[in-house]
């Protein structure tokens, strides 16, 4: 406390005066709204400490490799600066990769959109043994993804595909070996739908399950409002459920979007990039580059290509879930 002597006051008097500083900051410590932000990011502490972990570390060591000639034969590697980058932006092989990844995810969201909304609805239904189809309906999404995938590429074989036989005994394809027989994942158009379509059987009961979930949240008495004031099925899909499960469908959009951009293991599994490059995806392309040739700065900037590919969808996805809730 500081003392003003107060002008024309009596011998001893003096006003006393708070001074700002150290005191007003230890004083604002002490009180609750303090407390609650201390207790708050206490609690938060370990969760960001984990992300930063689990993240930050392989993003800032991937960022390391990519700026070095890194390789599997050198162990000493030399900062290059953006070369890496460059010399991606100057490949070929890296736009039809690029091209093929957008087409990829882009075509398996729309095919898991639709197949998730119809199975959804479906199993909203009132019918004799749903609570076993709901079971059975997550296996695509539960099982070992190298036993599926091996499934899928013997049932795509070019001699032994099920569904070329099932096809020809329909007299729908030609015999095997004409003109008229499909090679599956051996043609560049049908390798990438055969490719995204294994993708989508693989994910698209997450998508049912996620609307499902959110569905199953709208209180009964919005629906049947909506059905009092004339709305039809559509209409109230689009108006009512929709605005209501906003918020869990952007969840599940920025999930899968994640997932199948860096899908690696289905098209590796199946076509490892061929033929030709027809099915070559960032992921893959990084993968061939950086571990199996051996160029793990080249591979790790070829990696780092997805970040600003991802970061845009997050961001509007995010500022569009944010302002809906307000």
């Amino acid at each position: 406390m500081t003392e003003l002597s107060a002008g024309g006051g009596a011998p001893g008097t003096s006003l006393s005066v708070p001074a700002a500083g150290r005191v007003g900051v230890r004083a604002w410590t002490r009180t609750p709204t303090a407390r609650r932000y201390f207790f708050g990011y206490t609690l938060l502490a370990p969760a960001v400490l984990y992300v930063a972990l689990l993240v930050g570390l392989p993003f800032f060591f991937s960022l390391y490799l990519a700026m070095s000639d890194a390789s599997v034969g050198n162990p000493l590697a030399r900062f290059v600066g953006l070369d890496n980058f460059q010399a991606a932006l100057e490949s070929e092989r890296f736009y039809t990769a690029l091209r093929n990844s957008l087409v990829f995810t882009i075509g398996a969201a729309i095919m898991k959109g639709l197949l998730g909304t119809s199975l959804a609805f479906l199993l909203m239904q009132p019918f004799k043994g749903r609570k076993i189809v709901r079971a059975l309906i997550v296996i695509p999404f539960t099982l070992p993804i190298t036993i599926s995938i091996l499934g899928w590429k013997w049932m795509l074989d070019s001699q032994f595909s099920v569904f070329n036989w099932a096809l020809s005994r329909l007299h729908l394809i030609g015999a095997y070996g004409s003109p008229d027989w499909p090679v599956w994942l051996g043609q560049p158009g049908l390798a990438l739908l055969s490719v995204m379509f294994v993708n989508v059987w693989r994910g698209f009961p997450f998508s049912a399950i996620v609307l499902m979930a959110g569905m199953t949240s709208v209180a009964p008495e919005i629906i049947e409002a909506a059905k009092v004031d004339g709305a039809n099925f559509l209409q109230r899909f689009r108006k009512v459920i929709v605005p209501m499960i906003a918020p869990i469908l952007f969840i599940g959009t920025a999930f899968d979007t994640v997932f199948t951009l860096s899908d690696l293991s289905v098209v590796y599994l199946l076509t490892n990039g061929g033929p030709d490059g027809a099915t070559e995806i960032l992921p893959t392309l990084a993968y061939n580059v950086g571990i199996r040739a051996g160029a793990l700065g080249r591979g790790a900037a070829v990696s780092l290509f997805l970040f600003p590919l991802l970061l845009p969808a997050m961001i509007i996805l995010l500022r569009t879930l944010r302002r809906r809730q307000y």
